[in-house]
């Protein structure tokens, strides 16, 4: 089934659920439409760069129909004129019959083409498009008006279907499918005692120093354990500063950005994975983090916050611990905890069963396609 993935960005390294869909969805049958294009192609995919915003020259000669756009749909971004017969002619050329939308935010602009058009359309939540996006007054408001409409929602949590449903969006056709892992390449290895990792932007979401002090104050008791936090972003130059002040410099490492095959390898050696999310001041949550789902798949045992969808993966005392968000006590008396168990291995060979079970990427692409077909062939039963 010949599919457009739309997207924010393409192409992104670090977006590797995208990058699958992309790659592999119905067979790789697939092209792009994006609003950036970064001029990298690695899967050699027929690529339409639409705007992401309205130029200036746009705003000042064709005003009405931007104001008529943003009245109805909630927002500028909708193709018009040239932009409008450009990406009709680009589906059409490409013999598109299905769109799948890769983000809340990027399913409003193109959702009225593919009512004219009579495509069907998706679109997936991951985390930011129904957290963040929803402080947005206009945000809400267009989707209250666009997702009952499209075929079908998919997100990675149904933390995210109720945090959209709060705000009065909801499609008849929900569904919840993770981004999944590839539990063929993280495995478990040879654990070294006591090894903590940490993965993911140092950014407030992930609260890496939150971690950093919890670790310190455990590493007094277990003189073995060590920390790896790999991961690069505004908070780095912070977090190495609390590492210096706190002298654990010969207990926890700060490398930076790491490449997929550096941070796998550390998840496969290491016991333990610790990410302390939280709600972001303004609004930002996770999804369900890819980084849990690899660290259960290389057996790792979590000790993460009841945030977002994490609580619908990691499980007290079955395959790790909880604590609320900024319980920075709860947090550090569970890693505590996680360390002078003599459950560890259990626990581990525990997240990597249920990986095995929920977040196998080749089942749950093929949950996507088996949805995505059987919507479509709906509707055009209803058509014909």
């Amino acid at each position: 089934m010949r599919t457009a993935i739309v997207t924010g960005d393409y192409y992104k390294h670090q977006e590797t659920f995208i990058n699958r869909h992309i790659e592999c969805l119905f067979g790789g049958n697939t092209c792009v439409i994006t609003a950036r294009y970064n001029q990298e192609n690695p899967f050699a995919k027929p690529v339409y760069t639409r705007r992401s915003q309205p130029s200036l020259k746009k705003l000042i000669t064709s005003p009405l129909p931007l104001l008529m756009n943003r009245l109805k749909y909630g927002t500028m971004r909708i193709p018009h004129g040239k932009a409008r017969s450009d990406l009709k002619a680009f589906l059409r050329d490409q013999k598109v019959e299905l769109i799948l939308s890769e983000f809340g935010t990027q399913v409003l602009p193109i959702r009225p083409l593919a009512k004219e058009l009579g495509l069907p359309i998706f679109t997936y939540f991951r985390g930011v498009d129904a957290s963040k996006a929803l402080r947005r007054t206009a945000t809400v408001k267009a989707y209250r008006s666009c997702i009952p409409k499209l075929d079908g929602v998919i997100a990675v949590s149904q933390f995210l279907l109720d945090n959209l449903a709060e705000h009065g969006i909801r499609n008849d056709n929900s569904h919840v499918i993770p981004s999944g892992v590839n539990v063929r390449r993280f495995m478990p290895r040879e654990k070294t005692p006591k090894s903590c990792v940490a993965v993911g932007r140092m950014v407030e979401k992930k609260a890496p120093l939150t971690t950093i002090r919890a670790f310190a104050i455990v590493a007094k008791h277990h003189p073995e354990a060590r920390l790896t936090i790999i991961g690069d972003g505004p908070l780095l130059s912070a977090a190495r500063a609390l590492v210096r002040d706190l002298g654990i410099q010969d207990r926890v490492e700060l490398p930076g950005k790491g490449t997929h095959d550096q941070v796998r390898a550390a998840l496969e050696n290491s016991e333990v994975f610790l990410q302390h999310s939280v709600t972001a001041k303004d609004g930002n949550t996770e999804g369900l983090p890819t980084a849990i789902q690899e660290a259960m798949a290389c057996g790792c045992v979590i000790v993460s916050t009841r945030h977002a969808g994490i609580p619908e993966a990691v499980f007290n005392g079955k395959n790790g611990f909880l604590a609320d968000e900024r319980d920075e006590v709860g947090y550090t008396e569970n890693l505590n905890t996680v360390l002078e168990s003599d459950s560890r291995k259990e626990m581990g060979h525990n997240s990597r069963l249920m990986a095995e079970e929920h977040y196998d990427n080749n089942a749950l692409l093929g949950e996507t396609e088996k949805i995505l077909q059987s919507l479509v062939a709906r509707k055009k039963g209803q058509i014909e």
